[in-house]
């Protein structure tokens, strides 16, 4: 039987370290490249490299895909320099693509293409963040926070495409799941998708529950304004 090689101190000491410059920089790019629309999704974004980065990086056949993916997202930060999102992402849309394409059932891979999908959703390709992020679905159904903040950018793609009950549709499965965190933030958003539908009173309702239960949301003055209104 052959034996099994010993990874060594060093390592082990070296591997954290190198998560924790990839998952700076990741986390540095996502945050900078925000726009005022578009930045609930792109701090739920910056959370899915935070959490799911580590597990990534510990799979050795994974070093090549995140090697690339840390170049696409080192060109993506340069590029948004002067603020064009949408050059930004025409700069880095073929390099994405490499990954996807030889590596995009890897994990690294699977992390690419949510992050190509907030990268599209930012550039106003929401018909093709739209794509991306359904095909993500699959891939993180098993971790709960993971999936519901896909199913929240989901949410935020078919609002921009006018496709508001669509919308509604992926914050009513955040809402009716398990996790806590995204709640408050979708019922917001159903509240205003809902009053855009004319269903003032399921409207009424999103906001009232956060009211009731969420008084740490950050959108609590804004509904009591509301509501007080």
């Amino acid at each position: 039987m052959a034996k099994k090689k010993r990874v060594s101190r060093k390592k082990l000491l070296k591997e954290p370290d190198e998560f924790i410059s990839f998952s700076g920089r990741m986390f540095q790019f996502v945050m900078e490249h925000k726009t005022q629309l578009t930045y609930a999704v792109s701090i739920v974004f910056a959370l899915i490299v935070i959490l799911a980065g580590y597990r990534f990086f510990t799979i050795r056949a994974e070093n090549k895909t995140l090697a690339l993916l840390d170049q696409a997202a080192a060109k993506y930060q340069k590029a948004i320099q002067d603020q064009d999102l949408n050059k930004a992402y025409q700069a880095v849309s073929a390099d994405f693509q490499i990954i996807l394409n030889k590596y995009g059932s890897k994990e690294g891979g699977k992390l690419a293409r949510v992050i190509f999908a907030n990268i599209c959703y930012d550039a106003g390709e929401y018909g093709k963040a739209v794509e991306l992020y359904k095909e993500s679905l699959k891939n993180f159904e098993n971790y709960p926070l993971i999936h519901n903040l896909i199913l929240s950018g989901l949410g935020y793609a078919h609002e921009q495409l006018n496709e508001n009950q669509l919308a509604a549709s992926y914050f009513e499965q955040i809402v009716t799941s398990d996790q806590q965190i995204l709640r408050g933030e979708a019922l917001f958003n159903l509240g205003v998708l809902y009053d855009k539908l004319g269903e003032k009173e399921k409207s009424a309702n999103a906001f009232n529950q956060i009211i009731s239960d969420h008084q740490d949301s950050i959108y609590i003055d804004i509904v009591k304004e509301r509501s007080a209104g």
